[in-house]
């Protein structure tokens, strides 16, 4: 029969219910008017534990020792442990309030996260408005500046005009081309009643005749002696004369130097085609045309 005890104990130490049963014999009464006296008495129940057992168990507990009891002691309190444990797990406040609690860190990091959103997206949408306010300020600066290159080029360009003007009212030009010079001012001759008035360029019939300045045609008619005749006026008031002429291109209106205002011919008193041309100043006595027109740039 293999032993119960365990591992360390002495096997020389009976249990309990392998020890004798003998028969207590009962107390005798000291009185003799004992009212239970002479009944029977239940004999105590055999393998029972009585004063044996207990006497057995803390031989137990002695034999045992620090080692094998501590080991029991352990083990008691571990089973406890997982006892508690899961007491601990099965309350429903803790599981209710440990619920609550991740529900709240679950919407509090969820609120965090869309206040992230939002404040990108703000910060997205703010970029975009601060983007888009820099292009138009950018295309307002350069549609203000291509205004103001084309206001300086406007301005330039009539400067230009203005100096051209002026530099075309202050030329002058010889009035016909491939001529040549007959008689001059103040010449006598069997052909005037006076000295002669003005200055010839002998030339073919049908020569173009030049306005020798900016200025307005004022008159443009049969003049009698001086055949078909074209009065120009110039802006100081000198009035130039063309005579003799064929036809008359320009009767009116303002000239450019160079523009042709008539053609050349021999009408009036004359000996062949030419152009005579005098110089009036404020449309007075005529003078002597060459030193004048030298004195405007004219080579004769």
């Amino acid at each position: 029969m293999a032993s119960s005890y365990p591992e360390g104990m002495p096997s020389t130490l009976p249990l309990p219910s392998e020890q004798a049963w003998a028969p207590v014999p009962e107390p005798v009464a000291a009185l003799a008017g004992d009212p239970d006296r002479g009944r029977h008495r239940l004999p105590r129940q055999r393998g029972g534990v009585g004063s044996s057992a207990v006497i057995g168990v803390a031989a137990m507990a002695a034999t045992l020792g620090t080692t094998g009891f501590t080991t029991y002691a352990a083990a008691s309190a571990a089973e406890h442990a997982d006892e508690q444990g899961s007491a601990d797990a099965v309350d429903p406040g803790l599981a209710l309030a440990a619920r609550i609690q991740a529900q709240a860190d679950s919407q509090r990091t969820a609120a965090d996260e869309s206040a992230r959103i939002q404040a990108a997206r703000d910060a997205e949408a703010k970029r975009a408005v601060q983007e888009q306010a820099a292009k138009a300020s950018e295309a307002k600066e350069l549609a203000a500046r291509r205004v103001e290159e084309a206001r300086q080029k406007k301005e330039a360009a009539e400067r230009a005009a203005r100096e051209a003007e002026r530099r075309l009212l202050g030329t002058f030009v010889v009035p016909v081309s491939g001529y040549t010079l007959t008689a001059g001012f103040g010449q006598a001759g069997s052909y005037w009643s006076h000295l002669h008035t003005g200055l010839d360029f002998a030339v073919p019939t049908g020569t173009a005749v030049k306005a020798l300045g900016a200025g307005t045609v004022t008159s443009a008619a049969w003049a009698g002696s001086y055949g078909y005749r074209v009065i120009e006026t110039l802006p100081d008031g000198t009035e130039i004369w063309y005579c003799h002429l064929s036809s008359i291109v320009q009767g009116s209106g303002k000239v450019r130097p160079g523009d042709v205002i008539a053609r050349s011919g021999a009408t009036g008193n004359v000996t062949g085609p030419h152009l005579h041309l005098e110089v009036r100043p404020g449309g007075g006595a005529p003078i002597d045309p060459k030193p004048w027109l030298t004195g405007h740039g004219l080579e004769l």
